[in-house]
C-alpha cells in the first residue's frame, strides 16, 4: 500500500490573486481514509485532480509512498496513466455500448490480464457490491445507484493501492447514500487501500474518514480525526462548518452588548484565559437545560420545539436574541415557557480577533 505526500503544493490559474490551492502540505499514512472536507470552490477537487495527474500544480512536490510523482522545481511529472490510482468521479463515466460485465472487464483487459484470471475478479467484484445480477445489462438499464456500483466495481478490479473519490455519492439518493457510506468503509477495512475523498457534506466525512482535511479559499484549514474536528476546531470557520445543526455563536468583543454576551461574559471571567476572547461558540447539544436555576445558568423562553426522531431541536429566545438546543428527552416545558440552560465550560469553543481557537 502507498502513502501520499502532498509538499507544498499550490495551484493557480491564469493571473488571478486568489490560488486555487494556496501551498498546501498534507502527510497521508497508508491505509489511511482522508476526507478532503469543505465548501465548493475551496480547492479540495482541484487538491484530488493533482493527486490523479489530471492538474497540473503550479508549484511543489506530490510522492506516493517513496515515489516521486510531481516535483514542480525538478521538472517531475508522472502521467496520469502511468501512477496506478484508481478514480471514481460523481460522474460515472460508464461505457454506454458496454454491459455491466463488459465495464468492469475494460480496465483489466488493458493490463493484459490472463482470461481466466479476469473471470474471477469480475465474478468477486460484482459479488462484493451486490449487482452481479445486472452483469449482462447496459448503463442504460440501471438505475443511478446501480451506475455508481458498477463504477466502483470497475475501479476495485485494478486493485490499486490508492483510491480517489470526488464526490461519488452526490447523486444518489439519501437511503442509498446511507448504504454506499457503509460500503466504503467494508470496501476500506477489507482492502487496506488508501482512500482521498472529496466531499462538501460534513456528516459523509464524520462517518467515514479515519483523517479530515477542512479546506476553505484553497487553504488547509484544519488536519485532524473527525472527534478532533468535531470536539477541537482549530477556528471559527472549522466551527462553523462541521456540525449538523450550525454552533451557536455569540460575541463577546467590547462593542456587543445583550443578555446572551453579558452572561458569556459572567462565564467567560471566572476562567483563565491567555488572552481575551471575541467570540465563543456553542454546540446545540451542549446546552443543558432544566426548569431550575443552576450556577452559571441563565433563564430563557422557549420559542418552538421541533422533534427529529430520538432528539428534539429546542429554539431558545434570551430577551429577543435566538439560541439553539438540542435536547434527547422532550423537554418538560411547552412552547412560551420559561426554562433555565446551563453550559459546562469545557464545552465552549472560544476564539480570538482573528477566529482562531484559545486553549482555555
Amino acid at each position: 500500500m502507498s502513502s501520499i505526500s502532498i509538499r507544498d503544493v499550490r495551484k493557480s490559474y491564469g493571473n488571478t490573486a486568489q490560488a486555487a490551492v494556496e501551498r498546501l502540505s498534507i502527510e497521508i499514512p497508508q491505509s489511511d481514509f482522508l476526507c478532503l472536507l469543505g465548501p465548493s470552490g475551496c480547492g479540495k477537487t482541484t487538491t484530488l485532480r493533482m493527486i490523479a495527474g489530471l492538474e497540473h500544480p503550479t508549484a511543489g512536490q506530490i510522492h506516493l509512498g517513496d515515489r516521486t510523482i510531481v516535483s514542480v522545481e525538478d521538472g517531475v511529472y508522472v502521467p496520469a496513466e502511468k501512477r496506478g490510482l484508481g478514480l471514481v468521479f460523481q460522474n460515472y463515466a460508464l461505457w454506454p455500448h458496454m454491459t455491466v460485465e463488459q465495464n468492469v472487464e475494460f480496465g483489466l483487459k488493458l493490463r493484459k490480464v490472463p482470461k481466466a484470471e479476469r473471470e474471477g475478479i469480475i465474478g468477486e467484484v460484482l459479488e462484493k457490491l451486490a449487482i452481479a445480477r445486472y452483469r449482462k445489462r447496459l448503463p442504460s438499464q440501471l438505475s443511478g445507484g446501480q451506475q455508481q456500483r458498477v463504477a466502483l466495481a470497475r475501479m476495485l478490479a485494478l486493485k490499486p493501492d490508492v483510491i480517489l473519490l470526488d464526490e461519488p455519492l452526490s447523486n444518489l439518493d439519501a437511503k442509498l447514500r446511507l448504504d454506499m457510506r457503509a460500503e466504503l468503509k467494508r470496501i476500506h477495512q477489507e482492502l487496506g487501500s488508501t482512500i482521498v475523498f472529496v466531499t462538501h457534506d460534513q456528516w459523509e466525512a464524520m462517518t467515514l474518514a479515519t483523517t479530515i482535511a477542512v479546506m476553505s479559499e484553497g487553504e488547509l484549514q484544519q488536519l485532524g480525526t473527525p472527534d478532533d474536528i468535531y470536539e477541537r476546531p482549530a477556528n471559527r470557520f472549522v466551527a462553523e462548518f462541521v456540525g449538523n445543526l450550525p454552533i451557536n455563536i455569540i460575541e463577546v468583543g467590547k462593542e456587543r452588548s445583550g443578555a446572551l454576551v453579558d452572561w458569556m461574559r459572567d462565564t467567560l471571567a471566572r476562567m483563565s484565559l491567555p488572552q481575551p476572547a471575541t467570540s465563543v461558540g456553542i454546540r446545540p447539544e451542549s446546552v443543558r437545560l432544566s426548569r431550575t436555576s443552576v450556577e452559571g445558568s441563565r433563564k430563557a423562553r422557549i420559542v418552538e420545539v421541533v422533534p427529529t426522531g430520538g432528539s428534539w431541536i429546542v429554539e431558545l429566545s434570551v430577551e429577543g436574541e435566538r439560541f439553539f438546543a438540542i435536547a434527547g428527552e422532550l423537554p418538560d416545558a411547552a412552547q412560551g415557557e420559561s426554562v433555565f440552560f446551563h453550559v459546562e465550560p469545557r464545552h465552549l469553543h472560544i476564539f480570538d480577533v482573528e477566529g482562531r481557537r484559545i486553549a482555555a
